[in-house]
């Protein structure tokens, strides 16, 4: 009998605001139910963070409270997922996952997609891609007796984002269970390899994955919103300063910049493989 082919497995992991879609998550559905504009929200974060010395993440959850509370909104799990449902989402992102996926597994290939956001789980479940993700690591509430947002339950900040890169690397995606990570794992045993990763991402609070991932032998790309002022000038000085390996407009279509880009890496994961295989 034939013996049956292993298939690698590989890991995508995706920031979400500015990679996958437009702007900041809160600033669709959320902000729009409370009648408040960005221009009025992230300043009262960022006055908040700078006055208590706090983390700016817990800073605009806790303003997410407080001016739902002001206005007697009271916000639920379906209710943040209701905003997701808002978010428009970037060119070809709909379909990326599935085409990529086929692509990937002619080749012997298996992707797993992670999304790794200082966003909110909940409205990121409201999206139509939340199914795609094997997993998603973000900030997220808790919830009283009446369903209702009370309190921070988990904040994703930008260096903490490398954690869940350890996470997917060990194969402990329990994000309760912070034993098992720190436990000693030896690199043969480990289900992804860290240059067995490629990490999207749009800018500075991506840098701390994106330098690991590059530095331990992965794949790094820099999305930029073409219409967004300073944009690609920003995305460039990342590619510039070795931080990623491409700078790319916000586009996965077929054919476009990054489709091309990430199927060449999975030639070369195929390629790989088939190399090891024969040592």
């Amino acid at each position: 009998m034939k013996k049956k082919k292993k298939l690698t497995e590989v890991a995508f992991c995706y920031d979400f605001d500015g990679t996958l879609a437009g702007g900041n998550m809160q600033e669709y559905g959320f902000m729009r139910r409370l009648g408040i504009t960005p221009e009025e929200f992230w300043p009262m974060v960022d006055s908040m963070a700078r006055e208590n010395a706090a983390d700016n993440n817990l800073c605009y959850m806790r303003c997410m409270l407080e001016e739902a509370k002001a206005r007697r909104i009271p916000f639920r799990r379906e209710d943040f997922m209701d905003c997701g449902r808002d978010i428009p989402l970037f060119k070809g992102v709909e379909e990326w996952f599935d085409r990529i996926n086929a692509y990937a597994l002619k080749k012997g290939i298996v992707v797993s997609h992670y999304l790794i956001s200082s966003g909110l789980q909940e409205i990121v479940e409201g999206t139509p891609i939340a199914k795609k993700f094997t997993q998603t690591f973000a900030s997220t509430f808790m919830y009283n007796g009446y369903g209702e947002a009370i309190w921070p339950a988990r904040v994703v900040n930008y260096t903490g984002k490398t954690q869940y890169l350890f996470r997917i690397n060990k194969g402990c995606l329990d994000v309760c269970d912070n034993r098992t990570i720190n436990e000693p794992m030896p690199e043969n045993e480990r289900p992804i390899p860290f240059d067995h990763m490629v990490y999207f991402g749009d800018g500075d609070t991506d840098v701390p994955c994106m330098s690991m991932i590059k530095r331990l032998g992965g794949y790094c790309v820099s999305v930029f919103q073409p219409d967004m002022d300073g944009a690609k000038k920003k995305a460039a000085k990342l590619k510039k300063d070795g931080r990623v390996n491409l700078v790319a407009p916000a586009d996965y279509s077929a054919g476009s910049d990054i489709d091309r880009f990430i199927k060449r890496v999975i030639d070369k994961f195929a390629a790989d493989s088939k190399l090891k295989a024969l040592s």
